[in-house]
């Protein structure tokens, strides 16, 4: 038989047989042919194949060994295959983190950590550093890396203003300075409206096969139970959250009632010297940077607690920045996927209960009390507060100080 014979034989073979073969039994079967015809048979099964020369040789070595037999379950040898490209490239995670990082470049424990790139232009970047890696190779690292793919999402959310970065900058060194002299940064959001009773939660839990749990078929709030509205506070140094679960109505009176709680059972305790409170929010809802009740529901606080709050606000467009959104509400909405609220209590105590494998804890409560909207805030209200504001974007930064200290 002829080389161009025996080559166009095996390339049939290979192509009835290529789909049903993973690597391991792909490199022995063309070793096997290779042996069999002899001498050229390599170069005829690699001509036929496509198969590396190398590849086939490793199967030869394999097949005339003890190895074949010794772990038949194995696909490659102990050690075999190609390396990550972090064990090849250890410099790579710190020049990334070099890129991605807002402020402090390549500090892992960034309180605001952010892609504020493409991994196109990432990889583009790097590879001119001298680190060779693709856009996917990019991809990959983040994910190892605890990245959100958010992150790009949210940079584009909040382009439109000129300062977003320079905000989020601002905002980052404050909160380091604040966690350095161990003064208390909270996070603070307001979850969306839940409503209670035998109503349809996404997501899925373990149940005998063939028997779903049964919900309403319509999400018609229920006339007594209505909704709950959990309002969230997350400690940015201790992984610490807090949430108060409201009966009626989100307001900036019920928002800074719920830091209060939060002060009263937890802060002070873990904060006794405290003579500063931090507090990072949205530009938005219940503690909108333009909302007067907030302000003065803050100089109140301020008061009872003698000591200067220091607000800072995310710029507008650029809400899913907020930690309390991927460091606690994520974590809860997990924690109940699929099971129904039933009740007030069923909610505050699967918030409870709510923790992860890096440390969160939660503490939840209810709160009974009655927040009406419509509460007007007059200039004199205005006048009386000791509020000042920072010089980059006053009605982003400012304080509250205690009024008659």
């Amino acid at each position: 038989m002829t080389r161009e014979k025996q080559i166009q034989m095996i390339k049939r073979k290979y192509q009835r047989l290529s789909l049903l073969l993973n690597e391991r039994t792909r490199r022995l079967w063309a070793a096997t042919e290779a042996e069999e015809l002899g001498r050229g048979g390599l170069g005829i099964v690699c001509a036929a194949t496509g198969i590396d020369h190398k590849t086939v040789q490793t199967g030869l070595r394999e097949i005339r060994s003890e190895e074949l037999q010794a772990d038949p379950e194995r696909i490659r040898r102990e050690g075999g295959g190609r390396k990550k490209l972090t064990e090849k490239d250890p410099d790579i995670l710190r020049a990334l983190d070099t890129l991605v990082e807002p402020t402090e470049k390549g500090d892992p424990e960034s309180p605001l950590r952010w892609t504020c790139e493409s991994t196109t232009n990432l990889a583009e970047t790097l590879t001119k550093q001298g680190h060779a890696v693709s856009r996917r190779s990019v991809g990959n690292i983040l994910h190892e890396q605890r990245y959100s793919l958010q992150g790009n999402r949210k940079s584009e959310e909040g382009s439109d203003h000129p300062d977003r970065d320079a905000q989020f900058q601002f905002i980052n060194e404050r909160v380091k300075q604040m966690q350095t002299n161990n003064q208390p940064v909270i996070s603070v959001d307001t979850k969306k409206k839940e409503l209670i009773g035998n109503y349809k939660n996404n997501g899925q839990e373990w149940r005998k096969k063939g028997n779903p749990r049964t919900v309403n078929m319509h999400d018609f709030p229920d006339p007594e139970l209505g909704k709950v509205i959990p309002h969230g506070i997350y400690d940015l140094s201790k992984n610490e959250g807090w949430v108060t679960v409201g009966i009626t109505h989100d307001t900036a009176s019920f928002a800074v009632a719920s830091i209060r709680r939060w002060w009263k059972r937890m802060g002070s305790k873990r904060y006794p010297h405290a003579k500063e409170l931090t507090i990072t929010a949205d530009s938005g809802g219940s503690n909108a940077n333009r909302s007067r009740l907030w302000k003065v529901e803050l100089q109140n606080l301020a008061d009872e607690l003698k000591i200067t709050i220091h607000i800072r606000h995310f710029p507008p467009g650029t809400s899913k920045w907020n930690k309390i959104e991927h460091r606690l509400f994520s974590f809860i909405s997990r924690n109940w996927r699929g099971k129904p609220l039933l009740s007030r209590a069923a909610v505050v105590n699967l918030i409870a209960n709510t923790k992860t494998k890096t440390g969160l804890t939660v503490q939840a409560v209810l709160d009974e009390n009655t927040y009406e909207t419509g509460r007007k805030v007059t200039d004199e209200e205005m006048a009386s507060l000791n509020l000042i504001r920072e010089s980059f974007h006053g009605e982003w930064n400012y304080r509250i100080e205690p009024r008659d200290m």
